[in-house]
């Protein structure tokens, strides 16, 4: 079989007009980038305002493992089954951020025969819009240290000072340095660097429902407290104006497609391990005026993209699921199972690629987990079972049997990496039939009014088995001043490792007895959550020793090699 990158080089694409006229959308609500890639401007959701929606199926995983599960790969080739079967359907997915692209990932748009197209742009610049985020973002970073520079008018208290700058690299040493060093260049001070997926301007823009409520949220974010205690609002900085400006196209979505021809919105970036990890509210919304269905995925395993696209994305949004689909695969229950533990490379490889019964036994215990963490909220769940080559059919029983004794509604076995959409019919039938009643039983995990320290309690024990926090001093007078301050009945966003269930990477898929330790508390007020930093996140990962930067090049015709 030829490889990811060949396959997405040697495809047939669509012209832009007939994806957009399938979706229902005029000419000139398309803003060509190119020959493959256009912006959709955001007077299609309006004229389509009066449109009944589709259905939202969300894929979702067990907890990730170096082997891959293919959300995005199971998304894409489930989209191109359903209309295969008729079925007006529509992809929603983030951009991917270029510091793990480049770190550990080496590509974010599928692979085999179900990726998005074309595979180049998707996972490079596409349009630009992570460059105007970190744009906006560092606009205002300059802004406040301006202002501290020129008399400091809002009385702002410099210790005080929340905003970071950003950068779409894997950059560890930036996680702190000193800034202001020098003659004319401001007091000395540490500074911080988020990667730019974790930006808050990032998540205001994936929440936002339009360009004017992106500008209010972009007013409402919190840069500092004043020597009162007050917060400072960028609106009071007077930056968020120009923010908006720089965001003006990168607030539309992008519309590309999978190598069937399926249309694909493609729009914001947030991490799952810190963030919504989602795409955007505003894709969403488009994608349900415009299909049947509409398939989005989320990031990580269910008890982090899943749990934030539940409690953060819906509960502001309004969006409601009607299905989700848990994947796993063999290999990565194989892993779970204490296949290759403690090997890297290579020899992880050599080793998840061997059958092994036995250890897909032990390590369904994950796939449980997650189904019932989705079941909690109340949404159906169908299992997919992705599969390699190799596989053996009694590895997938197994998957199969454990996932319906834990409450899916359905478990099929899906070939779209080999097959394409012809690979995931089954699977489309099933999302189908389960989606067809919707959810009504959907519920939040925790009601608005509940303390926050309660929420991350209640997030800590239900998603991750967790028996209960452990708050540092610093969170818990966090915590203090932003229920004070009335910000008690925002939900929780909890950034911890994706590789475990618990904060530590290093614990297995799913350890019990632990207790989660919450050390700080930071408030986006713009995006409408607060956010839990657990154990040792970290804001800005780091490169592995090999990245896969380091086998990305360009051939003397300019042809891009390397991804994957």
């Amino acid at each position: 079989m030829p490889t990811s990158l060949e396959i997405a080089q040697g495809a047939v694409l669509r012209p832009l007009a007939g994806l957009g006229a399938e979706m229902g959308l005029r000419p000139d609500e398309m803003e060509p980038r190119g020959t493959h890639v256009a912006k959709v401007e955001l007077s299609a959701l309006r004229r389509l305002s009066s449109v009944p929606e589709g259905r939202l199926v969300v894929v979702t995983s067990v907890t990730p493992t170096p082997a891959g599960e293919g959300k995005t790969t199971t998304a894409v080739g489930l989209v191109d089954a359903l209309r295969r079967l008729g079925t007006r359907a529509i992809l929603t997915v983030r951009q991917p951020s270029l510091g793990p692209l480049f770190g550990r990932k080496g590509g974010g748009n599928g692979g085999g025969r179900a990726q998005v197209v074309p595979m180049e742009s998707f996972n490079l610049h596409l349009t630009g819009d992570f460059h105007a985020v970190a744009a906006a973002h560092n606009l205002a970073a300059a802004m406040l240290d301006n202002h501290l520079h020129h008399g400091n008018r809002l009385d702002i208290e410099p210790g005080t000072l929340t905003w970071p700058r950003v950068v779409d690299a894997n950059d560890r040493p930036l996680r702190r340095a000193t800034i202001g060093l020098g003659g004319g260049s401001g007091p000395a001070r540490e500074a911080e660097w988020v990667i730019t997926a974790a930006s808050e301007v990032m998540a205001v823009l994936s929440m936002a429902r339009d360009l004017s409520d992106l500008r209010q949220r972009l007013g409402r974010i919190v840069v500092a407290r004043d020597r009162r205690g007050r917060p400072v609002l960028m609106e009071e900085l007077r930056a968020a104006g120009a923010m908006a400006a720089l965001l003006v196209d990168a607030v539309k979505p992008n519309l590309v497609q999978t190598l069937e021809g399926s249309p694909v919105l493609v729009h914001t970036g947030p991490f799952g391990n810190i963030a919504q990890g989602a795409s955007s509210v505003i894709a969403d919304r488009l994608g349900l005026r415009c299909a049947e269905f509409v398939v989005t995925e989320a990031g990580f395993g269910a008890e982090l993209g899943a749990e934030k696209l539940f409690d953060l994305k819906c509960r502001q949004s309004g969006l409601r699921p009607a299905a989700a689909v848990v994947v796993a695969t063999t290999r990565s229950l194989r892993h779970h199972g204490g296949t290759g533990l403690g090997r890297k490379g290579r020899d992880l490889s050599d080793a998840l690629a061997v059958p092994d019964v036995d250890a897909v036994r032990r390590g369904v215990e994950n796939l449980r987990i997650q189904v019932r963490n989705v079941l909690a909220f109340g949404v159906p769940v169908v299992v997919a079972v992705n599969a390699y080559p190799g596989d053996l059919p009694e590895e997938h029983d197994v998957a199969s049997e454990s996932a319906l004794a834990a409450g899916a509604s359905d478990s099929v076995v899906a070939r779209h990496f080999e097959e394409g959409g012809e690979g995931a019919l089954e699977l489309a039938r099933a999302v189908r039939a389960v989606a067809a009643t919707g959810a009504p039983g959907f519920r939040f995990l925790y009601p608005d009014e509940m303390p926050l320290r309660e929420k991350m309690e209640t997030v800590a024990r239900r998603m991750y088995q967790a028996d209960g926090l452990d708050v540092s001093r610093t969170a818990a007078e966090q915590l203090e001043s932003l229920e004070a301050l009335g910000c008690g009945r925002l939900p929780v966003c909890m950034a911890k490792t994706p590789f475990s269930l618990s904060h530590d990477a290093g614990a297995g898929p799913n350890p019990t007895g632990f207790r989660l330790p919450i050390r700080e508390v930071r408030l986006q007020a713009g995006a409408g959550y607060v956010v839990a930093l657990t154990g040792e996140t970290a804001l800005m990962p780091g490169l592995p020793e090999h990245p896969a930067a380091e086998e990305v090049d360009i051939t003397p015709e300019g042809r891009i090699v390397g991804l994957r």
